[in-house]
């Protein structure tokens, strides 16, 4: 009898600690699931890997003696050089802002523009444009015609034939005419800096006093009274201003003005000079009264305008939108 409770009291025991273990081994088994993050892509994100593609773009292969051409140049990082008849001329840079969906992404396309002036003594024939930049290079054959100007004999009297530039006035005059402004103060087509009568084109070859045909007609001339309005054809700066008795021998009375990317204007023979230097102009602003002052054969008006420097006809300014 003490035997078989003593069994059954450790058979008890026994399964108490099996059932113990079977718990623990139920608890320790038990998959403890973590949660996973995954990061979904960025919806509209953009991701520029493609190198911009360079282009070299010109308004017309073909121009004549005088005008101008129109380039335009676009995909580049850093201000590319331009060529043309052995000449380098500058390119100002146009930019235009991409934003992409996502704010803190921004393309800038940038593009460049320049003018390159055709100086009306350039032989007619093939030339060539020739775009740099970096291992980059674009060349374009452009063809040059003459304008078939006629030529234009003026005789001056003794005291006028006498007179010369003084070396302070080609200066002033040649360095004001060759400004380069980044930014651009004209809107869309010049109008003429007089209502009067045009009396004399540009482009045409001149002879003085029966000597040799050297030279030519920088400008246009109008046939105004003495004292009639000079006015600004377009918006600029004033960035000279030339007086008789400060030595404008040739030019006579003379303000000069800049109209950003390398565009400047020249008024000649003024009776009256009606601005100062740096002055901001509008368009249609008087500067200035018609007069005789320099070399000039009688009253009028002489407007040139200038690229870089060098003379253009001031027609292509008046009858097209230069934007």
């Amino acid at each position: 009898m003490y035997m078989k409770k003593l069994v059954t009291f450790i058979t008890g025991i026994f399964m108490s600690f099996q059932s113990i273990f079977a718990n623990d081994v139920v608890t320790t088994s038990t998959e403890i699931k973590t949660p996973v993050t995954t990061q979904a892509p960025i919806e509209n994100e953009l991701v520029i890997t493609a190198e911009e593609i360079k282009t070299l773009k010109i308004d017309s292969n073909t121009k004549k003696q005088g005008d101008f051409f129109y380039v335009t140049l676009s995909g580049f990082k850093e201000t590319p050089t331009l060529w043309f008849n052995t000449t380098e001329y500058p390119c100002f840079e146009i930019i235009e802002n991409q934003t992409s969906t996502v704010e803190s992404v921004r393309n800038q396309k940038q593009i460049f523009r320049a003018f390159i002036p055709v100086e009306n003594m350039t032989k007619p024939g093939i030339y060539s444009i020739l775009a740099k930049s970096g291992d980059w290079e674009k060349k374009e054959s452009v063809t040059i015609l003459d304008n078939n100007k006629p030529i234009s004999r003026i005789t001056l009297s003794d005291s006028k034939s006498q007179i010369y530039a003084t070396e302070k006035e080609l200066d002033i005059v040649g360095s004001s005419l060759k400004t380069l402004s980044n930014k651009k103060l004209w809107n869309g087509k010049f109008v003429y800096p007089s209502s009067a009568r045009k009396s004399s084109p540009f482009g045409v070859k001149r002879s003085y006093n029966g000597g040799p045909v050297d030279s030519y007609h920088k400008g246009l001339d109008f046939a105004a009274n003495q004292g009639a309005p000079v006015t600004a054809p377009c918006d600029g700066k004033v960035v000279a201003i030339g007086k008789v008795e400060d030595g404008f021998n040739v030019h006579g009375n003379t303000v000069i003005l800049d109209h950003g990317h390398g565009v400047t204007s020249i008024y000649m023979h003024l009776s009256k000079i009606n601005v100062t230097k740096a002055q901001d102009v509008k368009v249609g602003e008087k500067i200035g009264e018609v007069g005789h002052t320099g070399i000039s054969s009688g009253p009028h008006l002489h407007w040139g305008v200038y690229l870089s420097g060098i003379s253009t006809d001031p027609e292509q300014f008046v009858k097209n939108s230069i934007d």
